[in-house]
């Protein structure tokens, strides 16, 4: 199990092909905390859905590159999961997201646009964008079940 403190980031370019080094890392990081299966499998989510949307708006289709970087931290009561970027700004709270009525209307019928975002949203116990400088900063939060929590844990 990793102590609490930093995670070793990870760089990756803004492309569709880092996608799963994303998903590598945040299983990793999390399944060393002692997260369930569960929890797990929505953070990752929650982390691709916002991955895939830096890498198709905020390089892609500005025709720009660089990288994505995701980086890990560990306290006491929550995992923390941060990608920072540089490419377009772009603070999902800002998209129309689906109300829960329209979840139920069938895939081919719904509007593009939000549902990812959404998904990231409810997924995570926490997730909030900052801008700061030239840096767009996502960042997701999942809570450490009680019996995981300990009070003494420092990196080794």
């Amino acid at each position: 199990m990793i102590r609490r403190g930093s995670i070793a980031a990870v760089d990756a370019p803004c492309e569709l092909d880092s996608l799963n080094a994303a998903r590598e890392y945040v299983k990793a990081a999390a399944l060393s905390t002692g997260l369930d299966e569960d929890a797990v499998y929505h953070l990752q989510l929650a982390v691709n859905e916002i991955a895939t949307n830096i890498i198709i708006h905020g390089y892609e289709k500005a025709n720009l590159s660089g990288d994505l970087t995701i980086k890990g931290e560990l306290t006491d009561e929550v995992l923390r999961i941060t990608l920072e970027d540089s490419g377009v700004p772009f603070n999902p709270f800002t998209l129309k997201l689906p109300e829960e009525k329209d979840l139920s209307i069938p895939l081919q019928e719904r509007p593009i646009g939000g549902l990812g975002v959404y998904l990231a949203i409810n997924s995570a116990d926490r997730f909030d964008y900052e801008r700061d400088g030239n840096l767009n900063r996502n960042i997701f939060e999942m809570r450490l079940p009680e019996k995981l929590r300990s009070i003494g844990r420092s990196l080794s």
